[in-house]
């Protein structure tokens, strides 16, 4: 077993994120067989991903705040602290913050041979992250 440094609070990158998003690593990748990767992501208000999604899916655990997330239907789930959600291979979405609060969720994923999994595509329009 080894204890492992805690690596530092990483702004979240402006091609991934509307407004401000703060990612602390937990679990980074380790050699195969191991695919597990795991993040603390954290919102301010209003801010959001933008639609992405991952090679073989992911799970979010909201830890505080509401959850928005949304789908290219244009569903919008609301999601409470201690309740989690998984989103399966392939499905474009996008996750953050309500408008007047902080958000902040663990982000499970299993990363592929080249890297995390994800595929990040446009930003989300605020018609759709303020849509009903």
């Amino acid at each position: 077993m080894i204890i492992e440094p805690k690596p530092a609070t990483v702004k979240g990158p402006v091609d991934w994120f509307t407004g401000d998003v703060w990612i602390d690593a937990i679990a980074t990748r380790k050699p195969a067989p191991s695919r597990m990767i795991a993040v603390r992501v954290r919102f301010a208000p209003g801010a959001r991903t933008a639609w992405h999604s991952h090679a073989h899916g992911q799970t979010l655990h909201v830890t505080a705040g509401i959850a928005l997330m949304g789908t290219r239907d244009g569903t919008i789930l609301r999601v409470h602290p201690g309740q989690t959600v998984y989103t399966p291979p392939g499905e474009e979405h996008w996750h953050g913050a309500t408008p007047g609060d902080f958000m902040e969720h663990l982000a499970l994923v299993e990363g592929t041979a080249d890297g995390d999994g994800a595929t990040w595509l446009e930003h989300v329009a605020d018609d759709d992250y303020h849509r009903p």
